[in-house]
Formats: structure tokens, C-alpha cells, sequence
């Protein structure tokens, strides 16, 4: 089994499984390193591209991800001023591990709303 049981806070703090994953597994996170696949992207092109987030969590989850080396955010001083922001070498890669599971799940969409279908009606009160 993978090293993910700890026993205290210090412990927690200092594993490698939850301190890299949990930075990259919450839902905007491997949204936004999806979105970048193709090129760069402008804050507003990112937005537009996600459609769903507000500017406030886009801002936190580009800043995450550029404070773990994921991706890199450029300053062109314009005039107008235009902020881009690429994936890194370490982005890259963590978008070849997403890739298989974003096929994954367009794939397994269908049986799994089959499935909660199933168990709402079973858990119906």
C-alpha cells in the first residue's frame, strides 16, 4: 500500500503524497492546467475558457500553481498591460497524468449517473 496514513499533523504536513496532490486535485486547479494545454492564456481568456469561476478563486488557484512551479505568469508592461500565464516543464507533465483521467471520466460519465440513478431511487425516503 502507498504511504498515505499518518499519525500526527507533523506528519501530515511533511508527506509528500498530500502535500503535492492536495495542491493539484482540487477542481479548478486541474481544470485551470487543462485549460493551458494548447497555449498561454490571458487571465480573461483563462476565465472565459472555464466559464464557472470567479476572478477571486481563479486568482488563488493560478497563484497555487504558480508557487508549486506548475505554471509560470508573464508581465508584458503594454502598453496595455497583458498578464499570461504558460505551463512549466512540471505542468506539462502533470497534464500527461490528467489527460488519461479526463478520458477516464467522459467515459465512466454515463454508468455513473446510471449508478446514482440506481442508489437515489434504492435511498429514496
Amino acid at each position: 500500500m502507498l504511504p498515505i496514513g499518518v499519525a500526527n499533523k507533523a506528519e501530515a504536513s511533511n508527506c509528500c503524497i498530500r502535500s503535492v496532490l492536495s495542491n493539484v486535485t482540487g477542481k479548478w486547479r486541474m481544470i485551470v492546467i487543462l485549460a493551458l494545454e494548447d497555449e498561454p492564456k490571458r487571465f480573461g481568456d483563462l476565465k472565459r475558457c472555464i466559464g464557472d469561476v470567479t476572478q477571486s478563486v481563479l486568482t488563488e488557484n493560478l497563484r497555487g500553481l504558480q508557487r508549486d512551479g506548475y505554471l509560470t505568469r508573464t508581465v508584458d508592461p503594454g502598453p496595455p498591460v497583458a498578464v499570461s500565464y504558460e505551463l512549466t516543464p512540471r505542468g506539462r507533465s502533470l497534464l500527461e497524468l490528467l489527460k488519461p483521467l479526463v478520458f477516464w471520466s467522459h467515459d465512466q460519465m454515463d454508468p455513473v449517473r446510471q449508478t446514482r440513478m440506481e442508489y437515489d431511487r434504492a435511498n429514496a425516503k
